[in-house]
């Protein structure tokens, strides 16, 4: 029995996370820590599990791994003292508001021979998967471009709060695409040129952004990315990506199993309820896995530092009008 305990409800995955956990018959819940504890403590009582106030405390309970779910900034904190805890790590993204802090979060989970494994849900979508398998067959030819989305509602909260997020819709919204297009070339982005601005919503910080892209092999990429879903929209958003090679074009969407659901009501007549596989289910049951087996992830602390790499670039390339290097 694998003993897991969750830092953090700040992230509205957490709780897809802990149901995810329950329903593990290799898991135990071994408990909550949050410095929030108005809402440690009510997250503790819906998963009738204990909630601590104190991180050391939390940490000398015993168990095996931790997910952490905390605002972006407590990130690198959180991994740190885990990590010399001797507990395994599973850290929501982005890993980290500071590209050093990414490095110096790596190394020391290196130091104390703990896996440190970054939530990228998206690479567990039955489309995405699909895709993959089919540019690992060579079925797509030679990729010569890229094009991905990824546009949703704005969280709100702290996630528009620049201190705790690091960043608006392109910190949050870039990482993901940007994993996925890593994992099917097996490259790394060596330009990133980018418009970032606000554009939707009355806020403080970035809500949508455009990233044209440039990988060491000359593959050319675009992302949009943007906080621009309405309230009253019919679906949370899109996580799309279509590859073009010179045999086939393939476009998945890690989203798009969906039914229509049409209601008489005024205001919002029609849902989109998503149909395809649970991605949070496969990012859980991977973990675990990793955990019994002792093995490397399939998604390391370096491919969410790479991530942030190339969202970082993008906010100096929108500053600076000139294309920049991660």
């Amino acid at each position: 029995m694998i003993k897991v305990g969750i830092m953090s409800f700040a992230h509205m995955h957490a709780f897809s996370y802990a149901s995810c956990l329950l329903q593990h018959p290799s898991v135990e819940l071994i408990g909550i820590y949050d410095d929030n504890r108005e809402r440690g403590i009510e997250a503790a009582e819906k998963l009738g599990t204990c909630h601590f106030e104190d991180m050391d405390d939390f940490l000398r309970q015993g168990c095996d791994a931790v997910i952490i779910c905390s605002e972006n900034s407590k990130h690198y904190e959180m991994v740190i003292q885990a990590a010399k805890a001797n507990k395994h790590i599973l850290c929501e993204k982005p890993i980290a508001t500071k590209i050093e802090d990414a490095r110096e979060m790596i190394r020391v989970c290196e130091e104390n021979g703990v896996i440190l494994q970054i939530a990228f849900p998206v690479r567990y979508s039955q489309a995405i998967r699909q895709l993959k398998r089919m540019i690992d067959a060579d079925e797509l030819g030679k990729i010569l471009a890229i094009r991905s989305t990824n546009r949703g509602q704005s969280p709100g909260g702290w996630f528009t709060d620049r201190g705790l997020a690091g960043g608006g819709a392109v910190l949050d919204h870039t990482v993901h695409m940007i994993d996925i297009m890593r994992w099917f070339l097996g490259k790394e982005v060596s330009e990133v040129y980018a418009m970032v601005g606000n554009y939707f919503l009355d806020i403080d910080i970035d809500d949508a952004g455009l990233l044209s892209l440039e990988f060491e092999d000359g593959t050319i990429a675009s992302h949009d990315t943007s906080w621009s879903r309405f309230a009253r929209y019919p679906a949370w958003g899109d996580a799309v990506i279509e590859v073009i090679g010179t045999k086939k074009t393939v476009r998945a969407d890690a989203f798009g199993d969906q039914i229509l659901y049409f209601k008489n009501e005024r205001e919002q007549s029609l849902e989109y309820i998503f149909a395809g596989n649970d991605i949070d289910e496969g990012l859980i049951n991977d973990f675990i896995e990793t955990v019994q087996k002792g093995t490397i992830p399939s998604i390391t602390g370096y491919d969410g530092l790479k991530a942030i790499e190339v969202a970082f670039a993008a906010y100096k390339s929108a500053k600076s009008g000139a294309p920049v290097r991660p």
